[in-house]
C-alpha cells in the first residue's frame, strides 16, 4: 500500500491521457485520509446540528460544493495536493450526510443502508474493472477512470458511515473504546499486505475502514467529558483537524513527497498463489470473528450511544422514563441546594419557553449552555453527591440527545426537559 507507480501503458486506452491524478500511497496519504474522515463526521454535525442548519439543507449545500470542487479537480491534468484533498474533505462530508438522510429522514435501518451501499460499491468496482481491467488508484490517468475513482470514494464514505454507526448501535460502545475495532482491523489488513496480500484489495479494505475509524475519533474529540469524550466539541474538533489537514497539505505541496515520478510504470502484482490464498483465508476468519463479536455484544444489555440523535429506535436504547416532581414531604432527589441547581433550572426553563415559541434553532444553541455549565460544575457537584450527580447526568444526556437530534421531535424534547426539571426542581 505504499508504492505502486502509475501504469500509463495501453491499458489506459480510453479518454485523454494525463499524469496520475492521485497521490502516491505513502504514510502521508493515510494520515490525511483519516483526518478527512474525522472532519467529515464533526464538520457535518457542527453545521447540521450545532448551527441548526438542518440535515437536508446541509446536504444540499455540500452537494453544490461537491459539484464545484469536483469540476475543479476534473479540469486538472495532474495531481495537485490542495485540490485533491479539498475534494476528499467535501466528499467525506457529503457521503456522511447522504447516509444520515437515509437513517434519520427516511428511517432506513443502518443494517439495510450498509447492505445497500456495499452492493452499490461492488457494482461500481465491477463496472470499473470490466471496462478498465484494473482498480488500482495508480492508473487514474483518463477521465473515465477518474470518474470511477471518485464515485467509489463517495460510496466508501457513505458505506463506512453506515457500517460505523451500525457497529455503535449493536455494541453500545462509547467514545474512545469504539476506535479500537476499526484500528485493529486496519492493522490486520496492513499486516496482510506486508506479507504479500493482493495490494489493490488491501488498499480498498483499508480505505473503507478508515471511515469508521476517523468518525469515531471525531466523536471522541467532540463528545463532552461527562460522556467520556475529550469535550472539545464539534466546532473545536472540526477546526483542529482542518488545521492539521492544511499543514500536511502545505508540506506535501512544497516537498512533493507524494507525487508519482514521471515515467514510472507500475510493477504488475504477483500472480495469485498459495500465500495470497492463505492471507485471504485469514482475513475471512477475522471477518467471521468480528461478526461473532458484534453479534455477541449486541445481545448484552447496553445503552445505544447514538440514541435519538441518529434517529434510531433500537430496543437496547435507554427509554425516557417520565417522572414527577417529589412531594413536599418526600426526600429530595439529590442533596444539592437550590442555589447549586438554580443555573441549570433557569436554562431548562428557557429551553421550554423557546420550544413552546417554536424556536427550535435557538433552543438547540441554548442547550450548549447547559452542557458547558454542567461540565464546569462536575468537580464540585460530583464529590458532594455521586448518586445525585449520576441521576442528573443521565437526565441531561437525554436532553442533549433530544435537542441535538437531526430530526427533532418537540414532544420528546419537552418530555426530556420536564423530566430533568422535575428532578432538579
Amino acid at each position: 500500500m505504499t508504492t505502486e507507480t502509475a501504469n500509463r501503458t495501453a491499458s489506459a486506452r480510453r479518454g485523454r491521457q494525463m499524469l496520475n491524478k492521485v497521490p502516491e500511497v505513502t504514510i502521508w496519504f493515510w494520515i490525511i485520509k483519516i483526518l478527512c474522515t474525522t472532519v467529515g463526521e464533526s464538520f457535518a454535525d457542527w453545521i447540521n446540528m450545532t448551527l441548526g442548519v438542518g440535515l437536508n439543507a446541509t446536504a444540499a449545500i455540500f452537494t453544490g460544493v461537491l459539484v464545484l470542487v469536483g469540476a475543479w479537480q476534473f479540469r486538472l491534468d495532474r495531481y495537485v495536493p490542495f485540490v485533491y484533498w479539498l475534494t476528499v474533505v467535501v466528499v467525506s462530508v457529503t457521503g456522511t450526510l447522504y447516509t444520515d438522510i437515509l437513517t434519520d429522514n427516511r428511517g432506513v435501518p443502518l443494517r439495510d443502508s450498509s447492505a445497500v451501499f456495499a452492493l452499490i460499491l461492488a457494482a461500481v468496482f465491477g463496472v470499473w474493472y470490466a471496462r478498465e481491467r484494473t482498480l488500482s488508484i495508480h492508473s487514474i490517468v483518463t477521465f473515465p477512470r477518474e470518474a470511477f475513482y471518485w464515485l467509489a470514494v463517495l460510496v466508501t464514505f457513505a458505506l463506512g458511515t453506515a457500517v460505523g454507526d451500525w457497529t455503535l448501535e449493536l455494541t453500545g460502545w462509547g467514545p474512545g473504546k469504539s476506535v479500537l475495532l476499526p484500528a485493529g482491523l486496519i492493522a490486520i489488513t496492513t499486516l496482510g499486505w506486508k506479507f504479500g496480500a493482493q495490494p489493490v484489495l488491501a488498499f480498498w479494505i483499508a480505505y473503507i475502514l478508515t471511515r469508521p475509524l476517523g468518525a469515531n475519533i471525531g466523536d471522541w474529540f467532540a463528545t463532552p467529558k461527562s460522556e467520556h469524550g475529550l469535550g472539545i466539541g464539534t466546532a473545536g474538533a472540526s477546526w483542529i483537524f482542518l488545521g492539521a489537514i492544511a499543514l500536511t497539505v502545505a508540506y506535501l505541496t512544497m516537498t512533493k513527497a507524494d507525487v508519482t515520478p514521471n515515467g514510472y510504470v507500475a510493477v504488475a502484482p504477483p500472480r495469485v498463489g498459495p500465500r495470497q490464498h492463505a492471507i485471504f483465508g485469514a482475513w475471512a476468519v477475522v471477518a467471521l470473528g468480528t461478526g461473532l463479536l458484534l453479534h455477541h455484544t449486541s445481545q448484552q444489555p447496553h445503552a445505544n450511544p447514538l440514541g435519538d440523535e441518529e434517529g434510531t429506535s433500537s430496543a437496547v436504547s435507554e427509554p425516557v422514563v417520565p417522572i414527577t416532581a417529589p412531594d413536599a414531604g418526600s426526600a429530595p432527589a439529590t442533596k444539592y441546594s437550590a442555589a447549586q441547581l438554580a443555573p441549570f433550572q433557569q436554562i431548562v426553563q428557557d429551553e421550554l419557553v423557546l420550544l413552546n415559541a417554536g424556536s427550535q434553532a435557538q433552543a438547540t444553541k441554548r442547550i450548549t449552555d447547559l452542557e458547558n455549565a454542567w461540565d464546569k460544575a462536575e468537580k464540585t457537584l460530583k464529590p458532594a453527591d455521586p448518586a445525585g450527580w449520576t441521576l442528573l447526568d443521565g437526565r441531561i444526556d437525554v436532553v442533549l440527545h433530544q435537542l441535538r437530534a437531526t430530526s427533532p421531535n418537540p414532544t420528546a424534547e419537552k418530555t426530556a426537559l420536564n423530566n430533568l426539571l422535575a428532578t432538579i426542581g
